[in-house]
């Protein structure tokens, strides 16, 4: 976060005063130099100084402060100074001579009398020099100052620019995950009201006990916006799911739940499950003949270095996935990747597949309600 600015006032005298600082430093070491090599402190010292120094820095002021005001560039700004130090410092240099050869007790003369064309160049020099102490004692302080603040704006406008990025992409990452549910929930009425069309005929008491639990399942599905929930509520809901298919394919068909304790806290994204229990009972468990069994299973790994995981493995004991390439269609498995890319940094989907069965495992990060969880965007789910 940069600093705020100063007031105008309180810029200026603030710069005044650090440029005096560095004018009374460098003249202390002038005098001193001049002591230490036994020349002393002579007029020319005091004049140089106390005279020659305010007199040519203060049209440098002038002149810097009137391009600035103008917008003048920095080239053209650094011409008008010098322009201006070597007008005054050829004014002052004739001004010198005149003094030295008809007011001597004023300022007394060298050993060699003086030119006014050699104490004119003389000045011109005199003033370059001069603005360049001007420059060093009140311009470049304030330059680094300037720098630095424009570096520390720049900096917060990078880091600005980078949390507008984020923003968009989580609200890219947000809006596909919702595009991926509103896929998959009219892909799950479908299936469940499949299921229920056998039961309309044969056996019409039990469809409208089927249609009741499927009720519950819409109410919980449509109702709730809410992108997270527990493993627990999960579970209950695929509880109720499996009761609908178990009816179905009565005698076909079994469930078996193992859930460790301390997994019914843990947040995962709302539905993440049903495309692979849905899938071990399509492509598994009904293959088999003499009836399937699902199993659902759930724990917590604490692996030595990093955070605590939660592992979901749903298995079925039917033939084993094809080795042919998913059809085209293919929804279930696909939107469960893309939902973990989304939502996780490090979370991952295993599919392992044998004549005895196929088994999914889910490993995700393991948080609850009372604690934040690591999310990615949708910019770093592309790279």
């Amino acid at each position: 976060m940069s600093a705020s600015p100063s007031p105008p006032h309180t810029f200026r005298w603030k710069r005044l005063a650090v440029g005096m600082a560095v004018i009374s430093v460098l003249a202390i070491m002038h005098g001193a130099a001049s002591a230490l090599s036994g020349d002393g402190v002579t007029v020319y010292w005091f004049a140089f100084w106390l005279l020659g120094v305010p007199v040519n820095m203060l049209p440098l002021f002038v002149s810097f402060t009137w391009g600035t005001r103008r917008g003048f560039g920095p080239t053209q700004t650094l011409l008008a100074t010098l322009v201006v130090a070597a007008f005054f410092g050829g004014i002052g240099g004739v001004g010198a001579c005149y003094l030295m050869r008809h007011h001597p007790q004023i300022l007394p003369p060298p050993p060699r009398e003086p030119t006014y064309l050699g104490t004119a160049g003389f000045g011109v020099v005199f003033g370059v020099l001069m603005c360049a102490l001007w420059a060093l004692a009140f311009i470049y302080p304030f330059a680094l100052e300037d720098a630095k603040l424009r570096a520390l704006e720049a900096e917060k406008l990078k880091l600005e620019a980078e949390k507008l990025k984020l923003e968009a992409e989580k609200l890219r990452s947000s809006a596909e995950l919702a595009r991926l549910r509103t896929q998959l929930e009219p892909h799950f009425i479908l299936n469940t009201l499949n299921a229920i069309a056998g039961f309309t005929t044969q056996e019409p008491q039990e469809a409208r006990r089927l249609i009741g639990c499927l009720g519950d399942l819409l109410r919980d599905v449509l109702h709730d916006a809410d992108e997270m929930q527990t493993l627990g509520e999960e579970i209950a809901w695929l509880r109720r799911y499996a009761e609908i298919l178990e009816a179905r394919h009565a005698g076909s068909l079994h469930f078996r739940w193992e859930l460790a304790r301390g997994t019914h806290d843990v947040l995962l994204p709302r539905l993440l499950l049903q495309p692979l229990v849905e899938n071990a009972v399509k492509h598994g468990a009904l293959r088999r003949k003499g009836g399937g069994q699902v199993r659902i299973q759930a724990t917590i790994t604490k692996p030595d270095k990093g955070a605590a995981r939660l592992v979901c493995t749903v298995e079925d004991n039917g033939p084993g996935m094809a080795a042919t390439p998913p059809r085209s269609g293919a929804f279930g498995i696909r939107s469960v990747r893309r939902r973990i890319e989304l939502k996780y940094t490090d979370g991952c989907l295993r599919i392992d597949s044998s004549p005895e069965g196929t088994r999914t495992v889910l490993d995700l990060p393991c948080a609850t309600a009372r604690e934040p969880m690591t999310v990615m965007t949708a910019g770093e789910a592309a790279r």
